[in-house]
């Protein structure tokens, strides 16, 4: 009876001794990260962006790590950001008589400064700009129906490049 019970203890201890994580994120040291708001200085001003920026990397890192996260006072880690760019622009000019844009490319684009505070650990803090697009149709629909759409995608995807960056060194 007591082999078993020791038994057992040994694999529990094993069993959650031996853990992957298929993010490839590594949070080695990390307990806590603080992400400010991003400010939003880019000429083209989105008055909700800034927060949907900021949220959407809330939401990588709590899905995809165990880090507690702040807003304010000092973490393990630390982002901070601004949005630099927002622009759209018509892509792929048909060919026709009077050239117009068969399609529009909405580009965003935000510097962050990512500090990891941990001891030994320092070295993989970055300060880095990130830009993304996504490109859609003019189908006949308003752009304003378009865009919400386009800027969760772009915030997906920078919201992945910036904890791919801080967490898996990519």
């Amino acid at each position: 009876m007591k082999i078993k019970i020791f038994a057992l203890i040994l694999l529990a201890s094993i069993w959650s001794a031996c853990s992957y994580k298929f993010s490839g994120a590594s949070t080695t040291g990390l307990k806590t990260v603080v992400i400010r708001v991003f400010e939003n200085n880019a000429p083209l001003v989105i008055p909700t962006l800034s927060n949907q920026i900021t949220e959407s990397l809330k939401t990588r890192i709590r899905n995809q790590t165990k880090l507690i996260i702040s807003t304010s006072g000092e973490g393990d880690a630390s982002f901070e950001g601004r949005i630099t760019g927002y622009d759209i622009k018509p892509v792929a000019l048909q060919n026709s008589a009077t050239p117009t844009a068969g399609a529009n490319r909405l580009t965003i684009t935000v510097s962050v400064k990512y500090r990891n505070n941990v001891k030994d650990h320092e070295k993989e803090s970055f300060e880095e700009s990130f830009t993304r697009y996504f490109d859609f149709p003019i189908s006949g629909a308003p752009i304003q129906t378009l865009l919400p759409g386009a800027i969760e995608n772009i915030n997906k995807q920078l919201s992945e490049d910036i904890f791919n960056r801080a967490f898996a060194q990519w």
